[in-house]
């Protein structure tokens, strides 16, 4: 549950200069993306039958975004396009060393509401939900209030009216490493530490990505860190949506934590590796 817009990846041979052109490395692609719906196609690739709530605009994007889901085989009841409304563009760089910057430009008119989130959960049979935390509040409490699903998964840093308190009714909080920092307010070396206190927060358990190094996790059982394969990345572009995805997957089929991690780890691996968003 949560956003999705088209993505347009340039790749850079360094950083722009100010004031000067900088030529990208290679023609532009232009992918369906926004991390919801990149966890929505990692959950269906995992094979966990997949819906995904969210809005875009109805226009061409729109459209695009429409089509790739379909052509997935995922749900798309509860996505819908909004009239009058634009769809949302995120502009990636990617360095030679396959790291990324991101520039989204949201459509405000296709933010989920709380009512819309309500109406749209209540159609749905699921036994994992994931949300986006850093939705508006209305749309997040309404998760909260209204989901019935056996796992609530949290992604993101939560929005800043609600704070960390947003992780409380979570079965799973899932950061990177910088969103764990902002929600702790302090970085940790350890990702094991960070998972660690984060579920002291209040979720269940709790999941921390950290790059080439693997994932930590955090549950009433164990708290370890999962390491990656070394692999020549190439584009690190949608890693942690395929972890995710991929995670949500193996807890449908109600695998354990540990091994739900080790199977998100190697899906992201294989993705950052070759540089395609499957």
């Amino acid at each position: 549950m949560g956003r999705a817009n088209i993505d347009i990846t340039v790749r850079i041979p360094g950083p722009p200069v100010p004031g000067r052109t900088t030529f990208a490395s290679s023609p532009a692609t232009t992918t369906a993306g926004g991390k919801s719906l990149n966890q929505a196609l990692a959950a269906s690739r995992a094979g966990a039958r997949t819906s995904l709530i969210g809005n875009a605009g109805d226009d061409h994007w729109g459209a695009f975004l429409y089509r790739a889901l379909t052509d997935a085989a995922i749900d798309v009841s509860s996505f819908q396009l909004v009239p009058s409304a634009s769809t949302g563009i995120a502009v990636i760089e990617v360095d030679p060393d396959g790291e990324n910057r991101i520039i989204l430009a949201r459509a405000l008119e296709t933010e989920l509401t709380g009512e819309q989130v309500r109406t749209r959960l209540a159609g749905l049979r699921t036994s994992v939900v994931v949300a986006q935390l850093d939705l508006q509040p209305d749309a997040v409490d309404a998760v909260f209030r209204h989901h019935r699903a056996e796992t609530l998964i949290g992604n993101l840093v939560p929005h800043s009216t609600l704070g960390s308190a947003a992780l409380a009714p979570l079965d799973l909080f899932v950061s990177n490493e910088a969103e764990a920092a902002a929600v702790l307010g302090r970085h940790h070396d350890d990702p094991t530490v960070a998972a660690r206190e984060l579920r002291k927060l209040g979720p269940r358990a709790a999941v921390v990505t950290a790059g080439s190094r693997g994932a930590a996790y955090s549950d009433a059982d164990d708290t370890a860190l999962v390491p990656a394969q070394q692999v020549n990345v190439i584009n690190t572009s949608g890693a942690g949506d395929t972890f995710l995805g991929t995670l949500a997957a193996r807890l449908v089929h109600q695998h354990p934590l540990s091994h739900a991690v080790a199977d998100g780890v190697a899906a992201a691996t294989t993705l950052v590796c070759d540089g395609v968003q499957r």
